[in-house]
């Protein structure tokens, strides 16, 4: 099983397959907290079901048809060196599953005793905390509480059997063990999970989030952008987890489960009553705008959380036979108050509007020996039609193209729906995307992908139909201790002009360049991003950074970064990975001109103990005012120290 010190190394996985459309997309956190929750508990790949593999979100179906028959030919595996033994398995992945995969024994699928999960299940506690060394005009007054940000979290697990927790967390300025936080902090998310109890697959109270299909109907459990779905070719999926993010949007709350009815043939089903704030209109109390921040630190945040209801159910039947599968999904959602967007601006007069809300859909897909397709069509109640349909074909053992078409009608709309877009959401859109995974030799891996956007109803910044069209090469060489990496990418897309009379294209280029190395004890990564942005004005930016990290004998592992950067403004900001806290991710936006340092470390006590410290700074050259309104920070440099406690019992 993996060891305990790892801390996350995976997260440079995520960070090259990033765009700045993830990192900023709530849908980026899910799926931040989705590897989470695996590294913590992994699968064991030699019992491990298709369902609990395409959990994984970087495998292809054909990668997991692959596992499955390398097992069944050749039984279990040793270790998890035998997958360099599937060949179509490239080494970025095999290096990726030691994470989240072990090579256990295999036994018989039987429900534990109570006894035994009592006696053998693993209690796992950890506390953070966030202390700024700065003060914000809101901290002196307008926040409601004082400026740290914690958050306490307690998982019990019994295998891939059991699980049961809960998440307390304070963001900083809310009130804690005052006012509506009587009951001490602002958020909590309690969870409870079987699973393989007969022929119940899954069964999940408490907190929750769902993916069936493409996500056209329902998917608030996990997704990446353009050049992830290009590394998974467009592999969908249905999956039902605990929500054991600190996130407060975007889950369920009540029961939820799958059961294996016949062979081959699931049906899930779910249902849930929760709370959500929002944006009321004065003159009628309706519902103007659905909000996702959870930030409750003033008395106007404070007066909008839980001030909104939503009961939902669905249902889902799948049905698989050889390569294929087929499956239909239904939705139900009903508000306690109608929602009505304001319509002042013509792209707000497609947003979704009513009290009850439903949505159908039907998905399918089928993987053989070189051709993968997915997909999904749905609709509902708003009378429109979305589908999205990927098509993946091997043209040889190391080269995969894959084309992938989406159409959201601008009336079509479903409150849970995430999937595959440019614009942001499953309305108003159509496209094509057309991608190359290639490695023409032994650890070199090039990912390349053109994609077209057509939106028919004006979108924000664009009065009238418009265009995107966005493109992007990466290459990453690994040779021995060294991986190489570079990229670029060359995006337009039509936006209003000054005057707001015609569209012109906003055009933007970034580049990334990085060198690194690892050799166990020492790695290091040497990173150049470059952006250029030309719409009403030219906006050029650049940031160097370096990161050295040591790590000793898997008990003691610390980093320090340091990067320059220098852009003219927010469009030509650039990001930089920084090892984060467990159960975070850190890839923050620089623009302007500064400097910003980091340390970070991280010590296994004993198998039952983990302190991490992090502790970073800012400084900024062309300013001496940091942020604006409540969050304005008088001076030119900000840093904070983060702890992190971990006990296993």
């Amino acid at each position: 099983m993996p060891g305990i010190s790892q801390q996350h190394e995976w997260e440079q996985y995520l960070y090259q397959l990033g765009e700045i459309e993830d990192v900023e997309s709530d849908v980026w956190e899910s799926s931040f907290g989705l590897l989470c929750d695996l590294e913590k508990n992994p699968i064991n790949i030699n019992t491990a079901t298709r369902e609990q593999l395409e959990q994984i979100p970087f495998l292809t179906a054909k990668d997991v048809e692959n596992i499955l028959e390398y097992i069944y030919r050749n039984g279990a595996m040793k270790s998890l060196g035998e997958l360099a033994m599937i060949r179509d398995l490239d080494y970025f992945k095999r290096r990726l599953l030691f994470y989240f995969t072990f090579a256990g024994n295999v036994e018989e699928k039987r429900f534990p005793k109570l006894k035994n999960i009592m006696k053998y299940g693993k209690h796992d506690m950890t506390g953070s905390i966030k202390i700024p060394f700065y003060t914000r005009k809101g901290d002196k007054k307008g926040y409601m509480g004082y400026q740290f940000k914690h958050d306490l979290r307690y998982d019990f697990t019994y295998g891939d059997y059991v699980r049961i927790g809960f998440i307390g967390a304070q963001d900083a300025g809310e009130p804690f063990f005052s006012g509506r936080n009587n009951l001490g902090y602002d958020f909590y998310s309690f969870y409870f999970s079987l699973k393989n109890l007969g022929r119940i697959k899954t069964l999940v109270a408490g907190r929750y989030r769902v993916r069936f299909g493409m996500g056209l109907v329902v998917n608030n459990n996990y997704g990446f952008g353009k050049l992830s779905t290009l590394s998974s070719l467009g592999r969908g999926g249905s999956n039902i987890r605990v929500h054991s993010s600190r996130s407060s949007s975007n889950y369920l709350q009540g029961l939820a489960t799958t059961v294996n009815v016949a062979k081959n043939f699931d049906i899930s089903g779910f249902v849930s009553y929760r709370k959500f704030d929002a944006t009321l209109n004065k003159e009628d109390n309706t519902i103007a705008t659905i909000l996702s921040s959870g930030y409750h630190r003033t008395e106007t945040e404070m007066s909008k959380k839980n001030n909104s209801s939503h009961f939902t159910s669905g249902l889902n039947a799948e049905y698989r036979i050889g390569g294929g599968y087929v499956g239909i999904t239904g939705l139900y959602v009903s508000l306690d108050k109608m929602l009505r967007p304001k319509t002042d601006a013509a792209y707000r007069k497609i947003y979704a509007h009513g009290k009850d809300f439903y949505n159908i859909g039907i998905h399918y897909g089928y993987t053989g020996h070189r051709l993968s397709v997915s997909g999904e069509t749905a609709s509902g109640g708003c009378n429109a039609i979305a589908t999205i349909n990927t098509l993946s074909y091997s043209l040889a053992e190391n080269l995969d193209i894959m084309a992938l078409q989406r159409f959201y009608s601008y009336n079509y709309y479903s409150l849970l729906s995430e999937s595959f877009s440019e614009g942001g959401s499953v309305q108003n859109e159509s496209g094509v995307y057309v991608g190359v995974n290639w490695k023409p030799f032994q650890g070199l891996n090039v990912m390349a992908y053109s994609d077209f956007a057509y939106f028919a109803w004006p979108k924000y910044q664009a009065g009238n139909s418009s265009r995107a069209f966005d493109n992007l090469v990466q290459t990453v060489y690994t040779k021995d201790k060294w991986t190489f990496t570079a990229r670029y990418r060359l995006k337009f897309r039509e936006r209003d002009n000054e005057s707001k009379t015609s569209l012109i294209f906003k055009n933007e280029h970034r580049g990334r360049m990085s060198a690194a190395y690892n050799d166990g004890i020492w790695n290091g990564k040497t990173q150049v991003d470059i952006a250029y942005t030309q719409y009403k004005r030219k906006s050029m930016g650049w940031m160097i950074s370096q990161t050295v990290g040591l790590k000793l004998k898997k008990r003691f592992n610390a980093i320090a970064t340091f990067g320059y950067f220098d852009t003219d403004d927010y469009d030509s900001r650039v990001y930089a990975y920084e090892r984060g806290m467990l159960y975070s991710f850190s890839f923050p936006a620089y623009y302007g001109n500064g400097i910003r340092m980091a340390m970070y470390g991280c010590s296994d006590f004993s198998e039952k103990i983990t302190i991490i410290a992090k502790i970073g700074m800012t400084k900024y050259f062309d300013r001496d005012k940091i942020g604006s309104g409540y969050q304005e920070i008088d001076g030119s440099m900000m840093s904070d120290l983060e702890l992190q406690l971990r006990l296993r019992i």
